[in-house]
C-alpha cells in the first residue's frame, strides 16, 4: 500500500472515530455513569485471583488446611465476583441505552439528510444500497457501540490491573510477557491493516446485492412476462458470489487473528507454570502466588486475545461507519440565494429562453430551447422517447438548473425563488404512481392539509372513483398497504389524480398521468381533467395523444430540440413530425 493511501486511511479512521464520538458526547451523564461501573466492576473482578491465592496459602505443610481462613477467602471471592457481575449487569444495560439512542441519532441524521439530497443523488445510486445504509451499516454500527466499545474498555482495566498484581507477586515472571506481547501486537497490527479494505468491500458487496434484490423485486411482472427468470437468477448469481466471496474473504482473514493470538497466550501461561515451578522448588514463590499469577497472567492474556476476536467486528464497523459519513457528506440540494423570492399567487406565464442542460456533460438533452408560454395555457410536449420532454419538467421543478440559459415565471428567473414556494406552485401527477400505508383518506388528502372528509368525497367524485372507494371494506377509511398493493394500476393512478384535484395551485404538471387508465375512463374523467386545468398554465406530457388535442400549444421535442410548434389541427396540416407521430397512432 502507498504511503499516501496508508495516510488516508489513518486519516479516515481517525475522522470516523471523532465523528462517532460526537454522536457518544451528546450522553455524557450515562456514558460518565458506564465509566465509573466499569471501573468497579473490573477492580472488583481483580480482587477473585489474589484471594483465590489466600485461600490456596491456608494450605501448609507444617500446620495443615486453616478451614476458617479458606473459608473467609472464598466467600470473599464469591461475594466480589457477585457484586462485578451486578455491576457489569448494570454497565451493559447503560452501554445499550446509549447505542438506542446513538442509533436512533443515526437514522434520523441520515434520513434528514436524504431528504435534503438533490434528485440526481437518487438517479445515480441504487434504493437498495441507500436502503442498506440506513439498516445494515448503522446496525453493525450498533452492535459495536454496544458490544465492542464496552469490551474494549473493560479489557483496558483488566490488562493493566492484572499487570500492576503480577507485578506485586513476581517481577520475574513478567519477563515472559516482554517477548509473548510484542509478538501478539505486532501480529495484530499486521492483519488489521490487511483486514480493514475488505471490509469495507465486504460492505459495498452487500449494498450492490441489495441494489439489484430490491430493483428486481419492484419489476418481477415484467420478468415473467418475458421469461428471462434464468438470466436475472444468473446476475443474481453473480453479484451473490461478489458478496459471498467478499464477506469468506473478510472473515478468512480475521479469524486467523483470534486462534494465532490463543496460541501465543496459551505458550506464555505454559512458560509461567514452568518458570513458576522452578521458582517453587527454590522456595521463590509460593503455591498461593503461582496460584493467583497464572490467573493474573490468563486475565492479562484474556483481554488481548479478546480485543484481537474483535478487531474484525471492529473492521467491520469502520467499514459501515465509512458508508454512513460518506452518505452523510453528499453534498445536499443548493441552498436558495441569500435573497431568494417567494412566489406568492403566480399568474402562470412561464418564459423559456436558450436552454442547454445534460446530465452529465457529455451528451446534451435539451439545446436552445425557447418558448413562451401565457398565464392559463395548455402546453403539451411530445416526441419520441429521450427528446428530452420529462427533462423540461424537470428543470421547471429544478429537480435540476439548467447549463446555459433561464426559466422564468411570471418574468423571475426561477433560480431566483425560493425551491418551496417554486415547487408549492405546482401540482404534479407523474406516471409513476406513489402511495403509502395509510387510508385512502390520507392517501387524497396528502398535498392539503386540513382536507376534510367532504373535500375528498368531491374529488373522488370527480375523478370517477368514488363508487370504488365506497365498496371498499372501510370506504375512506380503508388502509392501503405499501404503495397500494392489491388495487389495480388504474385505481391508483386515480387516487393520484384525485389527490392533485384536491391542492389550488396556478401551475400543472401531468406527465402521463392517464397511462395506467383504460380509454373509456380516460374518456369518462376528461371533464374533471378539464376543471383541474382550467385557469391554470398546465404542461402535458404525453404519448397518448388522444389526451392533448384540445391543448393550446403542442411542442414537438426531438434530441433536445423544438422540431414544431402549434395546434392540433394546424400541425396535422403541416405533415411534419406531429403528422407521422399521430398517423402512427390512429391509423
Amino acid at each position: 500500500m502507498a504511503k499516501d493511501e496508508k495516510n488516508k486511511l489513518t486519516r479516515s479512521r481517525k475522522n470516523i472515530m471523532i465523528r462517532l464520538f460526537s454522536y457518544l458526547a451528546k450522553h455524557k451523564t450515562l456514558l460518565i455513569t458506564a465509566f465509573v461501573l466499569m471501573i468497579l466492576s473490573n477492580v472488583l473482578a481483580l480482587a477473585g485471583p489474589a484471594l483465590a491465592g489466600f485461600a490456596v496459602d491456608c494450605i501448609t505443610k507444617e500446620t495443615g488446611v486453616d478451614f476458617d481462613g479458606v473459608w473467609k477467602y472464598c466467600i470473599l471471592m464469591i461475594s466480589v465476583y457477585v457484586l462485578s457481575a451486578v455491576l457489569s449487569y448494570l454497565l451493559t444495560v447503560v452501554m445499550s441505552t446509549v447505542s438506542k439512542k446513538v442509533t436512533y441519532a443515526m437514522r434520523k441524521d441520515v434520513f434528514e439528510h436524504l431528504s435534503r439530497l438533490p434528485v440526481s443523488y437518487y438517479d445515480k445510486n441504487q434504493t437498495g444500497d441507500i436502503i442498506s445504509r440506513i439498516s445494515y451499516d448503522i446496525d453493525t454500527i450498533n452492535t459495536s457501540l454496544s458490544n465492542d466499545v464496552l469490551q474494549i474498555g473493560a479489557s483496558l482495566i483488566t490488562v493493566v490491573g492484572s499487570f500492576v498484581m503480577m507485578c506485586t507477586i513476581n517481577v520475574n515472571l513478567l519477563v515472559i510477557f516482554v517477548i509473548t506481547v510484542p509478538i501478539t501486537i505486532i501480529f495484530t497490527r499486521y492483519k488489521t491493516k490487511k483486514v480493514q479494505p475488505l471490509f469495507k468491500k465486504r460492505s459495498k458487496s452487500l449494498g450492490e446485492l441489495n441494489g439489484y434484490a430490491e430493483e428486481m423485486m419492484s419489476g418481477l411482472r415484467t420478468i415473467k412476462v418475458y421469461g428471462n427468470e434464468k438470466n436475472v437468477t444468473k446476475k443474481f448469481d453473480i453479484f451473490n458470489k461478489e458478496a459471498v466471496d467478499a464477506y469468506y474473504e473478510a472473515d478468512y482473514h480475521a479469524c486467523a487473528v483470534g486462534p494465532s493470538v490463543n496460541f501465543i497466550n496459551n505458550l506464555s501461561l505454559a512458560l509461567v507454570s514452568l518458570f513458576g515451578s522452578v521458582l517453587y522448588l527454590f522456595s521463590r514463590i509460593t503455591l498461593g502466588d503461582i496460584s493467583s499469577f497464572i490467573l493474573y497472567s490468563r486475565k492479562f492474556s484474556g483481554p488481548i486475545n479478546e480485543s484481537a476476536n474483535i478487531i474484525s467486528e471492529l473492521q467491520s464497523a469502520f467499514a459501515a461507519a465509512d458508508r454512513m459519513f460518506n452518505l452523510l457528506d453528499e453534498e445536499p440540494e443548493k441552498e436558495d440565494i441569500p435573497d431568494a423570492i417567494e412566489l406568492m399567487s403566480p399568474k402562470g406565464d412561464v418564459s423559456i429562453e436558450n436552454l442547454d442542460f445534460s446530465y452529465d456533460k457529455k451528451k446534451d438533452i435539451i439545446k436552445d430551447f425557447s418558448i413562451d408560454i401565457k398565464a392559463g395555457q395548455t402546453v403539451a410536449i411530445v416526441g419520441h422517447t429521450g427528446a428530452g420532454k420529462t427533462t423540461i419538467i424537470n428543470l421547471l421543478m429544478r429537480f435540476y438548473d439548467p447549463d446555459k440559459g433561464s426559466i422564468r415565471i411570471d418574468g423571475v428567473d426561477i433560480r431566483d425563488l425560493t425551491r418551496k414556494s417554486l415547487r408549492q406552485s405546482f401540482t404534479m401527477v407523474l406516471q409513476d404512481t406513489w402511495l403509502f400505508s395509510g387510508s385512502v383518506f390520507e392517501n387524497i388528502a396528502y398535498g392539503k392539509e386540513g382536507a376534510t372528509l367532504d373535500d375528498v368525497k368531491r374529488v373522488a367524485k370527480d375523478a370517477k372513483i368514488d363508487l370504488f372507494i365506497e365498496n371498499l371494506p372501510d370506504g375512506y377509511d380503508t388502509v392501503l398497504s405499501d404503495d397500494g398493493q392489491g388495487i389495480s394500476k388504474g385505481q391508483k393512478q386515480l387516487i393520484t389524480i384525485a389527490r392533485a384535484m384536491l391542492i389550488d395551485s396556478h401551475l400543472l404538471i401531468l406527465d402521463e398521468a392517464t397511462s395506467n387508465v383504460d380509454s373509456r375512463t380516460e374518456m369518462q374523467i376528461s371533464d374533471a381533467m378539464q376543471n383541474l386545468m382550467k385557469g391554470k398554465t398546465s404542461f402535458i406530457i404525453a404519448h397518448r395523444l388522444s389526451t392533448i388535442m384540445n391543448a393550446d400549444v403542442i411542442i414537438v421535442m426531438g434530441k433536445g430540440k423544438i422540431l414544431e410548434v402549434g395546434k392540433h389541427d394546424e400541425l396535422l396540416k403541416n405533415k411534419g413530425h406531429y403528422y407521422e407521430i399521430y398517423n402512427s397512432q390512429f391509423k
